[in-house]
């Protein structure tokens, strides 16, 4: 690893107070760069600022909020619109800030947004910094598969600006080898290195919660847990059918908690079926995740099917780092497929028939010894594979 100390700036949509994975992510890394004695700043956007910035000191790290309008709406134009907006309102930001003058060795950004790239072309030119690129979401790719968007002028508009970013970054960070495909054609014709970022997380030790299974009507089962965005994406339907057929059982509970623009739509098909076996919570704070899991036994992975590109949420490594085996439903091709069953860290259900995914679920919760052994492998994977100190260490050989 480089032994000199570098000026860092990491950039990414998703930061603390924001309660997201990448939130958490994000943080973690900032924090693992600082450790290691290099100058870290995070900047990140803020809907709660004037057009001037605020430099706050979050975990003992300096992060620079910058304004911006809101973009967590759910008119999809809308909200395109102001990412859109989002890289030059933060370039006006970060010109009146105390770091207009700033020059930095090492430049890291998250997507998404696809929409950083004039932010990162123009501190790139003026710090004439190495850029790294951490790509989490191939977009509009994924948006095409599920048929949200067709392959017209909006589909295109979107590819411009993805490209743009893939051609300023000195290297991109992609989350699979199968991921490292999309990009044949673009290595090809272009410098830009590329490789395979793990996901990452540091293990948090604080066992409290404001979600407390005990007082609820889940009291005494085995929790089925789901944390994290539930949208058009993630293909939550299936979940709330794998409970109805499961309603039967007074030993077996769903819980799902978080967010997202399915939300109020699942709840309405939980009540329309009249089960008393699931639970919604709102999203809680990173911090209270551990002690979320810490009341639960399997922890649930939803992915539409019709995904084509390749993810290991963070949520996954939130199951293995509490010691949950992992119930997932995802695309058949997906690397998250034979990762889990290779680690044997659960199961994975690639079909659509509920009754055969009934019987992989319930096969978790019966088989005790089976069960423990998954439980057991989770923490171990999560340590050699997704720690957060690999991460920033693979990053910074870039320099």
């Amino acid at each position: 690893m480089i032994e000199r100390k570098l000026s860092v700036a990491l950039i990414s949509m998703h930061y603390p107070p924001l309660r997201t994975s990448a939130a958490l992510q994000m943080n973690d890394l900032a924090l693992e760069f600082s450790r290691l004695g290099h100058e870290t700043l995070v900047i990140t956007p803020s809907v709660s600022l004037s057009d001037q910035g605020s430099i706050k000191i979050i975990d003992g790290l300096k992060v620079l909020y910058l304004a911006h309008l809101k973009t967590s709406i759910k008119n999809h134009l809308q909200r395109a619109l102001f990412e859109l907006i989002l890289p030059f309102r933060m370039i006006l930001g970060l010109r009146k800030s105390p770091y207009r003058n700033t020059k930095w060795d090492l430049l890291v950004w998250y997507s998404p947004t696809i929409f950083f790239g004039p932010l990162i072309y123009y501190i790139k030119h003026k710090s004439h910094c190495k850029t790294y690129l951490i790509l989490r979401d191939i977009f509009p790719e994924w948006a095409y598969d599920l048929g949200i968007i067709p392959k017209g002028f909006v589909y295109y508009f979107f590819k411009i600006w993805a490209n743009f970013q893939y051609e300023i970054a000195d290297t991109i960070g992609v989350q699979t080898e199968s991921n490292l495909n999309y990009f044949i054609g673009w290595k090809k014709r272009s410098g830009t290195a590329l490789e395979v970022l793990e996901n990452w997380q540091t293990p948090i030790r604080d066992f409290v919660c404001s979600v407390q299974v005990k007082d609820t009507i889940l009291a005494g089962r085995k929790i089925f847990v789901y944390i994290g965005n539930m949208g058009i994406a993630q293909g939550m339907d299936i979940m709330i059918d794998l409970a109805f057929q499961l309603s039967h059982r007074n030993d077996i509970g769903f819980l799902f908690v978080g967010r997202g623009s399915e939300v109020d739509r699942l709840k309405i098909r939980v009540a329309e079926y009249s089960i008393f076996n699931t639970l919604f919570f709102e999203e809680i704070k990173s911090n209270e995740i551990p002690g979320l899991l810490a009341q639960c036994h399997v922890g649930l992975l939803a992915l539409d099917p019709r995904h084509k590109s390749h993810n290991i949420p963070g949520k996954f490594l939130n199951y293995l780092n509490a010691g949950l085996p992992v119930l997932a439903r995802v695309n058949a091709n997906t690397d998250l497929v034979s990762l889990i069953e290779r680690e044997g860290v659960g199961l994975v259900y690639v079909g659509q028939s509920i009754e055969e995914f009934k019987v992989i679920a319930e096969d978790i919760i019966n088989d005790s010894f089976e069960y423990h052994k998954m439980a057991s492998k989770g923490p171990k994977l999560a340590k050699e594979k997704y720690s957060t100190s690999n991460a920033v260490g693979q990053i910074i050989q870039i320099v």
